[in-house]
């Protein structure tokens, strides 16, 4: 039986702090999402933080009031305390999905890692392109509803209903950490498509 890793999107000063919105949906979900990496790592989970780095010369990188947000070395791309614990990864990404041009899927290989739960910011970009490129390397994938974060909650929610029809099982963290507690481990999604 595979392992679990959690995988946390952009939890980041600059892209949380980009705009109201954002900052109330983080502090809100705050809390329990940090209980529930808490509660991952005392199961014994690794949690994996996909940290956003803009390159400069990437075109499509959005500028905020003219600034490049989240650039490598600054303060503004760390990873927020409240979610960091010294036993966890970090590992840099460049655009949305973890997967892209990362090592990711190499190290949590070698980690045995069978299971994904992501979570993070925002749901409908980060979130679920995340969720959709460890469907294609075969992973089972979990997102917990109270873990993930958009600026508006009908983007939230869009993206819950896509990934639950498509590739991941939707539910929230205390389901996943009482089928951990009870299963043992997070039953496998059954794909169905009409």
């Amino acid at each position: 039986m595979g392992k679990i890793a959690v995988l946390t999107n952009d939890l980041q000063r600059d892209l949380v702090h980009k705009n109201q919105e954002r900052l109330d949906a983080v502090t809100k979900a705050t809390p329990g999402y940090a209980g529930f990496l808490d509660e991952m790592r005392r199961r014994g989970h690794h949690i994996v933080h996909l940290q956003l780095i803009n390159l400069p010369d990437d075109p499509n990188a959005e500028l905020y009031e003219g600034r490049l947000p989240v650039q490598k070395g600054t303060e503004g791309a760390a990873i927020m305390p409240e979610f960091l614990e010294d036993t966890d990864i970090v590992i840099e990404k460049n655009k949305d999905s973890g997967f892209y041009e990362t090592d990711l899927h190499e190290r949590l290989q070698a980690l045995g890692v069978d299971t994904v739960v992501v979570t993070g910011m925002q749901s409908q970009i980060c979130v679920q392109t995340t969720a959709a490129d460890a469907f294609f390397r075969g992973y089972n994938i979990y997102v917990p509803g109270d873990c993930v974060v958009s600026a508006r909650e009908a983007d939230k929610q869009r993206a819950l209903d896509w990934m639950a029809g498509y590739c991941a099982t939707v539910t929230d963290s205390a389901e996943i950490l009482r089928l951990i507690d009870t299963e043992g481990h997070l039953p496998r999604k059954v794909i169905k498509t009409p």
